[in-house]
């Protein structure tokens, strides 16, 4: 397992884009909706580490309030079907079963934290040969 991204909440992703990439040095990498999850998210890069942070704006939410914006921790795993056995019997929570998004083509499924922050899991698809 290893760690993807970190997810935040943002209130206007134009703005945010420009703060991590025009202040912090951040590298855009891209943008797109997610309009199952009515969502639209981008992604910025750190040169150094690459390390990536997602930024999501929910389209229902007009007002992010402080302490709300974490949105999530993403990992990446290489057997989803394992992993979320392993962590049931260890007594974690699953918020969401797996599932895939529209255009994507891993699988994805969600564990909580013990307080209540949301893990992502993410098992890419197989490479083709």
């Amino acid at each position: 397992m290893r760690i993807l991204h970190t997810s935040i909440t943002v209130a206007d992703i134009d703005r945010s884009v420009a703060f991590y990439t025009g202040v912090l040095g951040l590298e855009f990498e891209r943008r797109r909706p997610i309009p199952e999850n009515r969502a639209e998210i981008a992604f910025v890069r750190d040169p150094e580490s690459g390390h990536r942070i997602e930024l999501t704006r929910w389209l229902d939410r007009p007002h992010v309030e402080p302490g709300e914006q974490l949105d999530h921790l993403a990992f990446q795993v290489d057997d989803l079907d394992r992993v979320l056995a392993d962590a049931r019997s260890k007594g974690a929570r699953v918020a969401k079963e797996p599932y895939r998004l529209a255009g994507g083509s891993g699988r994805i499924a969600f564990l909580l934290d013990p307080d209540d922050v949301w893990i992502e899991l993410i098992e890419p698809a197989p490479a083709a040969h």
